[in-house]
């Protein structure tokens, strides 16, 4: 090849290597200016577990800005464009019948401290208008999420005690069976049904979760109860981190039916991250998660979909998507593949804030009602770290009382025939 066919060459090849550069720049450019206009609003990221294990919530021990094992920290949102975040409230399932409430007390008083420890960085929100208005502020909204039924110890009084202290959502199982609904391990056999999916009181529970406006969520719970909750919820669900079950039968996964269903009820489906459930093996890369995206917009509509990375809750995460900074990169390649515009900020956060809404709209309908003080039934709770007060005053000793007061009258009405 002569000199000049060889630097021909080489030029041609620059050009290309340049125009495809240009047009990848493009794409970014294009997300990270959509992402200025429409709050990204990420469904899970277990950020406040990790600061229970790694400094016992001890935030004085530590600085947000400069954390270096985690996923997440300040710089790594800012650069992520994260405009809203739910933070989860999570306690490992065995803390069920110990201390799952202090516990996840704790964990909802870590996540208000690093609201008001980094008030520069982070707006405590409890509202679509919070998250609208965090935003208008250059803030990333922080809402609350709790992660897992056991933290209410299968009572009413302690849902309603912690949504007043901010929680927004709930999702009704982690990998336990709690007295009132099963987990999605039981979909795999690793555990057995406790409760035919969900008891008549965990029926109770989506009640007053509609009540009071608190977003009912599906991730980690088996197709049966997603089924019963999508038939009796009278506002839209969520899934907070969960996948497409298309893509990876993994059955922490969404399966098709459920996704139609969640169009037609207005729900959303937030995609998870975790390589288990975007491959259903140990690698994945960016382009596998955005195939899940694809998959639920073609079967249930750009309306449905959302961003849940799980972040910090998981040990494998795809490669493009090392850590929260990656967020754009994700958005770039959704408009690569074409998605519009529009639909990109649909995902981005306007679909979550219009569930958020019907929420809350729902809500305002059932204000005059009353909130629901039915205990669940003792013998669906009853064990060695369980007291019975309230239980035996209402049941037993009413009972006793009762009997005594016939004997009595039994014993005068003997003694004075025998009179």
């Amino acid at each position: 090849m002569s000199p000049t066919l060889m630097l021909s060459s080489c030029l041609a090849l620059w050009i290309s290597c340049c125009a495809v550069t240009l047009a990848e720049d493009s794409f970014l450019t294009r997300a990270q200016n959509l992402m200025k206009a429409t709050p990204l609003i990420d469904g899970h990221n277990d950020l406040p577990w990790q600061l229970r294990k790694h400094f016992n919530n001890q935030l004085n021990n530590t600085d947000l800005n400069n954390l270096t094992t985690t996923h997440t920290n300040i710089p790594k949102i800012r650069k992520g464009q994260i405009g809203a975040q739910f933070w989860a409230a999570y306690v490992p399932c065995d803390t069920q019948y110990k201390d799952a409430v202090r516990q996840t007390l704790e964990q909802i008083d870590v996540i208000h401290r690093m609201c008001s420890e980094y008030p520069e960085t982070f707006q405590f929100a409890t509202s679509s208008k919070d998250i609208e208005e965090a935003f208008k502020l250059n803030k990333v909204a922080s809402l609350i999420g709790v992660e897992g039924g056991h933290s209410i110890d299968s009572s009413l009084g302690t849902l309603r005690m912690m949504y007043y202290l901010g929680a927004r959502y709930m999702t009704l199982t982690h990998s336990c069976n709690t007295p009132w609904a099963d987990n999605w391990l039981v979909d795999t056999g690793e555990d057995p049904p406790e409760n035919n999916g969900l008891s008549a009181f965990g029926e109770k529970l989506i009640a007053e979760m509609n009540r009071l406006g608190m977003l009912i969520d599906l991730a980690h719970v088996p197709v049966k109860v997603m089924n019963q909750v999508l038939d009796i919820s009278k506002a839209p669900v969520i899934f907070s981190h969960s996948s497409a079950y298309s893509i990876c039968p993994h059955k922490r996964n969404v399966p098709d039916d459920v996704l139609d269903r969640v169009n037609k009820t207005g729900g959303i489906v937030m995609v998870n991250f975790y390589n288990d459930y975007v491959t259903c093996s140990k690698t994945a890369n960016l382009s596998d998660v955005a195939d899940h995206f694809d998959h639920i917009k073609k079967v249930g509509g750009a309306g449905i979909i959302g961003f849940g990375g799980d972040y910090d809750g998981v040990t494998r995460v795809p490669e493009g998507l090392e850590d929260v900074s990656k967020y754009p990169n994700l958005v770039a390649e959704l408009l690569r593949r074409g998605w519009t515009d529009e639909e990109v900020k649909a995902a981005l956060g306007n679909n979550l804030l219009r569930v958020m809404r019907e929420v809350e709209k729902v809500s305002d309908t059932m204000s005059a009602t009353s909130p629901d003080d039915s205990p669940i039934p003792y013998d669906d709770v009853k064990n060695p770290c369980r007291t019975s007060y309230g239980y035996t005053v209402s049941g037993a000793v009413r009972s006793l009382s009762t009997l005594t007061l016939l004997l009595v009258t039994t014993f005068q009405a003997v003694m004075t025939s025998t009179d």
